[in-house]
């Protein structure tokens, strides 16, 4: 028996031999496969069928119509299975099952008994039927803490591989530069920097548990015109260097992700999915990835649909295909269109051998090339068969911890807030108005599993327990009367609830008013993929309840849930205090409802900045000096209500003592070092926020941009010195001639709790020549943290 299970492998299919090279097996399997079986490997098939009211991707149910059953579109194997466990609500052990006996039929059917990569999308959580909802994207950045997020990450992957899933489609890299588009809660935020070192920790959780991260969407997505979902994109090639791609580049060179999504737009007309230029000599060559390209869903197709670049299926699957593209998704459909190409010489066949051989490299490394298990069970499944919880009580600890450092104090000039309940105090009446209050749904990003998928079930409710806002509330001021009315809906015009929410609030000693979005998709909510804003009103008529409110003169907490910055100005100076949470997940309730009692010091500071007028965008902190008020340049002032860094505590710091080490080569590093001390009577943690200014360039420069941050705890009175050692790499950026450059002369430095306001400067002159540096530029400062007797 023992030498039979030693050199079958070996002789019949000697690839699942896994004491050889991976290369060697991969080549061994190649030269085994037809065309149609190597063409099979770059492909895809989802079994989801939905009707046009209920679709979760573009054209899903046009494009889903199309294809064969599973038997047919498997005769000769498959490249990736999508979303089997993300698509109807089954427990997660039958998930796992299900999962599992897909692959068994695969594999069992087919000559070569090669299993799939199961992929599943993973934005917010493992999405799938009970499975923890963590805060979205837009509150990691909120948080600035990607050791934080790294956790997570490394949760999600672990609950990724129980289930049997191999890759997960985040997270997302985009800049946000339009806070109309519908996507942002789906970012990390408006700066490069943050996106890229919070998304980078989250790779590097999922890929550590073995999961293929894939980054999304490769690259300008974000930058569509008006905001708008898939539209075109036209900026030029140094905003797409400085601004965009810096996150994709340091989750590929830091992070090892192992996979990369094509985004949907063109850029200056030219699709992504067909680009060579991007997807090739950009990714794999300047910067080295060695992983799989996989398009977005129907993206190929849509190179004839949406694009007009491709005349038919065929032509589309080949034009990605010599572009750098190597799987369709979800389903296979042009790529399944090229072996008549192939064969009459019109597609070179060593590309799709390139393609194969990146999917089948993966395939080996995940395990799926090995033996099966010997009663049949093919390899890469799930490890075991133990019961899987998938919202555990760790993984709410964590989705309540990140939810915590996330939620912003943008403003609180009177102290109203903390709420605090004594036992010397008479009871409060408390009115909690809005209608974020009461729905639990809006503490949720588009891409949750309830958000997602359950709104097809509305018998299994949201699968996860998910207190509302009202609810915590009732918890944490206990000893309060606390009364609610909605008011309104997030949407809609029906203003009759307006009555009963004024005369809660006139009857109250504080009120607590609630606005925000509810997540959904293309049109089914306010926030999330296809719903974009016409501007940055609160949706619905919540504004005119926020100004009807705002008059009846009580004290007003204005709490917004949302996954965009909504213009906030006309509210910021009438009311008492004004708290954002960005879709702070399942525990993000208990998170604001402590916040706002005291029983959690806020920390979170604003990854995107908030505006101050609705109609002031496209808007970001990240722009030259034309982008700021100037004195008869316009009648519009661009200036934001809340800037970007910008969060407040419960407690005080103060920033003393910059040193800034005074020259340094252009080939070199210097120091910034800042002691930070708190000066308030509680506990609390800042983020310390270093920038830098170029303030003559050969090209227009930001007037600052974000180049290291880290939180640092400190108790009362107590003082922490904190160093950044950064390299002149940090402040190069895209010149003239399209090259990255660091320039000889003044730098300035900033640092301070934000981006704006009660800041320290300096400078450091860089000496030297001009200096191009390459592709093993630095990315990032070294931070450390002192403790000061």
């Amino acid at each position: 028996m023992s030498t039979t299970a030693t050199t079958s492998p070996r002789t019949e299919r000697p690839w699942q031999d896994p004491r050889l090279p991976v290369a060697d097996r991969v080549e061994l399997l190649l030269a085994s496969m037809s065309l149609e079986e190597r063409l099979a490997q770059l492909g895809s098939y989802w079994f989801d069928r939905r009707g046009a009211g209920e679709v979760v991707a573009p054209m899903q149910d046009t494009f889903g119509a199309r294809r064969p059953d599973f038997p047919t579109a498997a005769r000769h194997g498959l490249g990736h299975l999508t979303r089997v466990l993300g698509t109807e609500p089954v427990p997660a052990d039958e998930g796992r099952d299900k999962l599992a006996r897909t692959q068994r039929e695969l594999a069992g059917h087919h000559r070569l008994g090669l299993p799939a990569i199961a992929h599943e999308e993973c934005l917010t959580g493992v999405t799938s039927y009970g499975a923890t909802v963590y805060p979205a994207p837009l509150a990691w950045g909120a948080s600035f803490d990607p050791d934080l997020v790294h956790e997570v990450g490394t949760a999600i992957g672990r609950d990724l591989r129980r289930l049997g899933v191999h890759q997960g489609l985040g997270p997302v890299l985009d800049v946000v530069r339009d806070h109309r588009w519908g996507r942002v809660e789906e970012t990390v935020g408006e700066d490069p920097y943050t996106v890229g070192t919070i998304a980078t920790a989250y790779v590097r959780g999922l890929e550590e548990q073995g999961v293929v991260a894939t980054l999304k969407h490769f690259v300008g997505y974000s930058a569509s015109r008006a905001g708008r979902n898939h539209a075109p994109v036209s900026i030029g090639p140094r905003e797409l260097a400085d601004v965009l791609l810096p996150p994709f580049e340091m989750a590929v060179r830091e992070g090892g992700a192992r996979s990369v999504m094509n985004s949907y737009t063109d850029l200056d007309g030219e699709p992504v999915a067909a680009s060579r230029s991007l997807l090739t000599d950009l990714l794999r060559g300047a910067w080295g990835f060695e992983g799989t390209v996989v398009s977005d869903y129907w993206a190929v197709a849509f190179l004839v649909t949406a694009h007009g670049v491709a005349a038919d299926a065929a032509d589309a699957g080949a034009r990605s295909l010599r572009a750098g593209l190597d799987v369709e998704l979800p389903n296979t459909m042009c790529f399944g269109e090229l072996a008549p190409l192939v064969r009459d010489g019109r597609l070179d066949e060593h590309l799709v051998d390139r393609a194969v051989r990146r999917v089948l490299r993966q395939k080996a490394d995940l395990g799926l090339l090995d033996a099966p298990a010997p009663d049949g069970t093919p390899p890469g499944g799930a490890p075991d068969d133990a019961p899987i919880d998938l919202d555990s009580p760790a993984n709410r600890d964590l989705a309540r911890r990140l939810a915590e450092e996330s939620v912003v104090l943008l403003a609180n000039p009177d102290g109203v807030l903390p709420l605090r309940t004594t036992a010397d105090r008479a009871p409060r009446r408390v009115a909690v108005v809005g209608p974020s209050a009461a729905d639990p749904g809006v503490l949720l990003g588009c891409y949750s599993y309830p958000i997602h998928v359950l709104p097809r079930h509305p018998e299994l409710g949201l699968g996860v327990e998910v207190p509302s806002l009202l609810d915590a509330l009732r918890t944490e001021l206990a000893g309060d009367d606390v009364v609610h009315e909605p008011g309104c809906a997030v949407v809609g015009d029906d203003r009759s609830g307006f009555d009963a929410a004024v005369r809660a609030a006139a009857d109250a000693d504080v009120c607590v008013l609630t606005v925000g979005d509810r997540a959904g998709m293309f049109g089914r909510g306010t926030s999330g993929e296809g719903c974009d804003a016409p501007d940055l009103r609160l949706p619905g008529v919540q504004h005119e309840l926020v100004e009807a409110v705002l008059a009846t003169g009580t004290p007003v907490v204005l709490v917004v849930v949302s996954g965009r910055p909504y213009a906030l100005g006309a509210y910021a100076d009438r009311a008492a205090a004004v708290v954002q949470a960005f879709m702070p997940g399942e525990e993000g309730a208990g998170a604001v409802a402590g916040v706002l009692s005291g029983r959690v010091t806020p920390s979170g500071k604003l990854p995107v900045q908030v505006p101050r007028d609705p109609g002031s965008g496209p808007q970001t902190y990240l722009g030259p000096a034309l982008t700021r008020r100037l004195d008869r340049i316009s009648n519009l002032d661009p200036t934001p209500a809340f800037p970007f860094g910008h969060g407040l505590s419960y407690t005080t710091f103060t920033y003393s003592d910059l040193e800034v080490t005074p020259t340094a080569p252009t080939d070199g590093a210097f120091d910034v070092s800042v002691t930070l001390t708190c000066t308030g009577e509680r506990p609390g943690t800042e983020v310390v926020q270093l920038y830098l200014s170029d303030p003559v360039a050969d090209v227009a420069r930001p007037v600052k941009q974000l180049a290291g941050y880290v939180r640092v705890p400190l108790a009362p009175r107590e003082s922490r010195r904190v160093t950044f050692t950064v390299p002149a790499d940090l402040t190069s950026y895209t010149g003239v001639d399209l090259r990255r450059v660091v320039d000889p002369g003044a730098i300035g430095v900033q640092v301070g709790g934000s981006s704006e306001g009660d800041v320290l400067t300096g400078g450091v002159e860089l000496t030297g020549p001009r200096r191009h540096p390459g592709r093993d530029r630095a990315l990032r400062p070294t931070t450390t943290v002192t403790a000061l007797a």
